[in-house]
């Protein structure tokens, strides 16, 4: 059995794309997946789970979300060997002990090309800070994610990557369930 992190896109925003996690669970473990369990209401599912790859976990959450709870949404399937490396190879070690709240982690659904990357860069207007590793985006916003003109709409229209964000104390505790 490996084990595994489901990060779903852009769901429980307000009135949108309701999932209750109790759902979420509930319809993992009848997919057969073990020891299922979540974190906040922002869509974040731990689970163990043999014989399937993470891309072909992907379409099945997605395809079974959309049928059982009525969502249709991305997910960002990842194991928990490489969360644990992703979290290693973050760049942003000052802002990981000193600001974490502001350190976003993008998984993406694809790594971007070189040329992507430098375009997103070359967008930045303000003081965030991004580094793209594979499928991984790290992203400081030094002066808080909401008056940021960083959006997601923008990082994935300059990556060519559809993606979801978590801040870096998400990111800890969703190795520590993963562990």
């Amino acid at each position: 059995m490996t084990r595994y992190v489901a990060l779903l896109r852009a769901v429980n925003i307000g009135s949108y794309n309701k999932v209750p996690m109790a759902g979420l669970r509930a319809l993992a473990e009848r997919l057969g997946m073990k020891e299922v369990c979540t974190l906040l209401q922002s869509g974040n599912l731990v689970f163990e789970s043999g014989g399937a790859d993470a891309a072909r976990i992907e379409r099945l959450l997605e395809k079974e979300t959309k049928k059982a709870l009525g969502v249709e949404t991305d997910f960002f399937v990842r194991t928990a060997e490489e969360w644990s490396g992703v979290v290693a190879a973050n760049p942003f070690k000052v802002e990981e002990k000193s600001d974490p709240g502001h350190l976003l982690l993008m998984c993406l659904d694809d790594a971007p090309a070189r040329d992507a990357v430098r375009a997103l860069e070359a967008a930045i207007k303000g003081r965030e800070r991004v580094k793209v590793d594979g499928r991984h985006a790290f992203l400081v916003y030094p002066d808080g994610v909401g008056r940021s003109r960083l959006t997601t709409a923008l990082i994935e229209s300059k990556l060519g990557a559809r993606g979801t964000a978590r801040n870096w104390n998400t990111v800890l505790k969703l190795r520590e369930l993963l562990a």
